[in-house]
């Protein structure tokens, strides 16, 4: 087998499909029977990814361009450059890909969002997806999806047909996993963090829910005061009601400014802080060092980091939609995402019993090692060689 496969995403534009194609591409070339062609951004473009570690496989072969992903010309100029290096097959991990190629080709399949939450979109973009995700689809053979949770949501609102959609779960990088107690307390220093901390990391797009987890914040809070578990220790921790903070960390799109507007209304900034983005080398102790994850998520095409943080040894509390219930197993505290009470009962139940964060903690650590890119790459190989034979 000779296969291709896009990797144009290997930018910071893309955080999520690139730490996917990066990872199934370096756990499928020891796998692979064959030569093993990728399609990377040219050298002077940036990218967070080690590229020569890639390089290491005897049968892997990069092949640097210019083409850009959001251009038309590369509509005419990636097709040229795939077919002369006549593969036999050609995956493409992003739905931004040649129209008319004429080569047998896979799809990734994340989420559906744009059809699930139109109105988080305006309606020319909204437009735009629509098409690129149509065109993307009839021009695809086979396709992988990410979940199961995605696979079906793809078959309902597209129609592919279940037999042609074979689901490959993803896995955390092998970075993430549970951290030396000096490198806690060193990013703890370094980014000034609180020896006390839920932690929340991702965008703020509408579908992340950020609004109501501030929402539930409040409430919780109220409850541990309403409740008398305000102590003098409490207060001394150096926060109020449950002595945390909630860190919110991740890319911020000014587009969506709410979830800043409700701490200030709310008069929260006390005990929320947004971090901004963090460097990929500090998550591990970021996750590692929070008492708890929250991810209250309406929807997700998988839900890595609930996956990230269960690998680092964080008790992990979640949405019970979409995909989060494949990924976390019987290792979270699930709540209704669109119910701000049950959410602030899940963090104020969390952070007052020790007993079962750290149960969670141990099944987390269990359920994250259940998943691996080694598997994410044998699930994908039998799509090509049916596609094939």
């Amino acid at each position: 087998m000779k296969l291709l496969i896009d990797a144009r995403t290997l930018q910071d534009r893309f955080p999520g499909i690139g730490r996917y194609t990066y990872n199934l591409i370096d756990a499928l070339a020891p796998q692979l029977e064959g030569e093993l062609l990728v399609i990377t951004p040219h050298a002077s473009r940036p990218t967070p990814y080690d590229l020569n570690h890639l390089a290491r496989h005897p049968n892997l072969t990069l092949i640097p361009t210019d083409i850009p992903v959001f251009n038309w010309r590369a509509q005419a100029a990636l097709p040229r450059l795939i077919r002369s290096l006549q593969p036999d097959l050609v995956h493409f991990p992003y739905n931004v890909r040649p129209f008319w190629l004429g080569l047998p080709s896979v799809l990734t399949l994340y989420d559906v969002i744009p059809r699930r939450f139109p109105g988080y979109y305006p309606r020319r973009s909204r437009l735009q997806i629509e098409i690129i995700q149509r065109l993307a689809i009839r021009s695809s053979h086979a396709f992988v999806a990410i979940s199961q949770a995605a696979a079906e949501d793809f078959r309902q609102k597209y129609g592919i047909p279940a037999g042609r959609i074979a689901v490959t779960p993803l896995a955390a990088d092998p970075i993430f996993r549970p951290q030396p107690v000096e490198i806690v307390a060193d990013l703890r220093r370094r980014l000034a963090l609180p020896q006390r901390y839920v932690l929340y990391l991702g965008s703020n797009k509408p579908h992340k829910n950020l609004p109501r987890l501030i929402e539930a914040w409040a409430r919780s809070e109220q409850s541990t005061v309403n409740s008398q578990q305000s102590t003098v220790n409490n207060q001394r921790a150096g926060g109020r009601g449950q002595g945390a903070t909630l860190i919110i960390a991740g890319a911020w799109d000014e587009r969506y400014p709410e979830a800043k507007r409700l701490v200030e209304q709310q008069n929260l900034a006390g005990t929320v802080r947004f971090l901004g983005p963090v460097a990929n080398a500090d998550l591990p102790a970021l996750y590692a060092g929070a008492a708890l994850f929250v991810f209250p998520s309406l929807y997700e095409g998988f839900g890595l980091p609930v996956l990230e943080a269960m690998a680092c040894g964080a008790a992990v509390a979640c949405s019970h939609t979409s995909s989060l219930p494949e990924v976390a197993g019987d290792a979270a505290l699930f709540f209704d995402p669109e119910d701000a009470a049950a959410l602030a009962a899940a963090l104020t139940r969390l952070l007052a019993d020790s007993d079962l964060r750290a149960d969670l903690a141990r099944r987390g650590s269990e359920q994250a090692g259940r998943f691996s890119w080694e598997r994410t790459a044998k699930a994908t190989l039998p799509v090509y060689r049916k596609l094939l034979g």
